[in-house]
């Protein structure tokens, strides 16, 4: 029976920290981008086009300002991260509220689902990705950190059209039904 819901900001807050340093032009060390590489956030999007050494191929480009040339998902990931270094304040915008996220209120709802009883724990991670929007693998939502949207307005937060707490309690019924 579903028990807790974990909130994993594990490789955005490593990359937070790469692009305030790569913008200051701080020095990161190599073996940072292998350790961003092999977190799950970002393992589970690998393929034959995206892999661990496109991470750190792309990431080192970044640091060391030099041109990148890859396949169109390395291009991509290079891309969403030279963005997230253009505008400090935007980006602390789309990290400030995932880090307040508490999904523990969910836990009862999603329970009463068919299917729930399949996982103790589910994890909702959020992760910087080239360009699937979420991925769902066994008892983890991996959602793609680029596509988190702050509206300044509202004073609220966006994937795409749905609000952020929707739009998880939405992908979590769909790796419960999976």
């Amino acid at each position: 029976m579903l028990q807790r819901i974990k909130v994993n900001l594990e490789a955005v807050e490593a990359m937070l920290y790469f692009w305030q340093a790569a913008s200051e032009k701080e020095n990161v060390a190599e073996k940072f981008f292998y350790d961003v590489a092999d977190m799950p956030g970002l393992t589970c999007a690998y393929d034959e086009e995206f892999n661990g050494e496109s991470v750190r191929r792309a990431l080192s480009a970044i640091k060391n300002r030099e041109p990148f040339t890859g396949n169109k998902k390395e291009r991509k990931f290079w891309n969403n991260n030279m963005w997230m270094m253009e505008d400090a304040e935007y980006t602390n915008a789309m990290a400030a509220p995932i880090k307040k996220l508490n999904l523990a209120s969910l836990v009862g709802k999603l329970s009463q689902l068919k299917g729930a009883n399949k996982y103790n724990e589910i994890e909702v991670i959020f992760s910087p990705l080239h360009s699937d929007e979420y991925i769902i693998t066994g008892n983890k939502l991996v959602i793609n950190f680029f596509r988190v949207k702050p509206d300044f307005v509202e004073n609220k937060t966006y994937i795409g059209d749905i609000e952020l707490n929707e739009y998880i309690v939405e992908k979590l019924k769909e790796l419960i039904n999976k």
